[in-house]
């Protein structure tokens, strides 16, 4: 009987490297990949949104990875896709003055979107695509669908970046990792030998100063409070985000948060901790994974931001998405980002943030 092929996305990190390593002693035909995000200093530091970048370091490292399991290796050039459908996208949303996930972007239409083309264009032969996110997927018989659950740990489940993953592309995907905690997983790499055991984890999309990133000068303007009193002055919207309580360089009777950020009247408008509470949200752009579309309303829970805890809502169908309303007022609700709905510790779904309701 001919094994099942399995392709994995490699990074030269250890949860991709022990990803291989599993599936490999678990009687797969493992073929690993990597890609190529880009090529040069515009988005250099944003080397934690996708497998893989074109340093010289990590391409070594996923090649000693390969070449002591015996696979084969290959790098992928998604340089021009990941420009294109995630760093502009995440430019242009934020000097609108919104705040989107970029991570989000990038699994969906890079990772286990575009990459898995230029593979199989490549000429490339897999059955299915594997990746060292800290996830679950099952099968459910008694709806016939493939499910995405939270990972054991919850500390590095990863289930809120891949929301927009569907069914369908589901039944193609395996998360190798997504039982263990990730200290077993360092030490099962160690045990191992894999030469990456202790190579220490990629950091954020990006660290750093957003003029620097997107490479425009920021336009000045006022910090006022939500009556329109002025402030204080800011240096560019898009070096904001809703929720920030520091950098605001405003002396106030207390401490002051970011609410909102106005692109047309270039504001940032700045408030006390008891406005920054919402009792719910507008989301769009709905992706349900464990049911086909949301009727009615359901009981759930959610998460409004990656590093968020869970929060008890109804979530009701609305006109182009959903309604969301909190059993408690949540702080800072920030446009763009992604609110994604859980039962248990599966994923029912998400979308993308329009607005809070006050």
């Amino acid at each position: 009987m001919q094994k099942e092929r399995v392709l994995v996305g490699i990074s030269g990190g250890v949860d991709s490297a022990l990803c291989a390593n599993l599936l490999k002693d678990a009687g797969y035909d493992v073929v690993c990949a990597m890609m190529k995000i880009y090529d040069g200093a515009q988005i250099s530091n944003a080397q934690n949104s996708c497998y893989g970048t074109d340093k010289t370091q990590d391409i070594e490292d996923a090649r000693k990875i390969c070449e002591k399991l015996g696979v084969e290796f290959h790098l992928i050039d998604c340089t021009q896709d990941f420009q294109e459908l995630v760093f502009d996208e995440f430019k242009n949303e934020y000097l609108s003055g919104r705040t989107p996930n970029p991570c989000v972007i990038c699994n969906s239409k890079v990772k286990f979107g575009a990459f898995i083309e230029h593979a199989k264009a490549q000429g490339i032969k897999f059955d299915k695509f594997a990746t060292g996110h800290y996830a679950r997927i099952e099968f459910d018989e008694s709806s016939g669908r493939y499910l995405l659950k939270r990972g054991k740990n919850e500390k590095k489940d990863q289930s809120y970046f891949l929301y927009r993953l569907t069914h369908e592309k589901l039944s193609k995907i395996v998360f190798p990792l997504g039982g263990y905690e990730k200290q077993e997983t360092r030490d099962m790499a160690q045990e191992r030998e894999i030469v990456v055991a202790k190579k220490p984890d990629s950091q954020d999309f990006f660290d750093g100063n957003m003029t620097e990133l997107f490479g425009v000068e920021p336009e000045f303007g006022n910090i006022v409070d939500s009556s329109g009193k002025i402030l204080g002055q800011h240096e560019g919207i898009f070096n904001y985000t809703i929720g920030q309580r520091k950098g605001l360089k405003v002396a106030y009777s207390e401490p002051l948060y970011v609410l909102e950020l106005n692109k047309e009247k270039n504001e940032v408008i700045a408030g006390v901790k008891a406005e920054t509470y919402f009792r719910g949200l507008c989301a769009q752009n709905m992706n349900w994974i464990a049911f086909e579309d949301l009727e009615g309303e359901i009981k759930a829970q959610c998460k409004i931001r990656s590093a968020g805890s869970m929060i008890s809502c109804m979530v009701k169908k609305a006109e182009g998405g959903v309604e969301v309303i909190f059993d408690e007022p949540q702080a800072s609700i920030a446009p763009s980002q992604a609110v994604v709905f859980y039962e248990g510790d599966i994923v029912l779904g998400g979308g993308t943030i329009i607005a809070g309701i006050k």
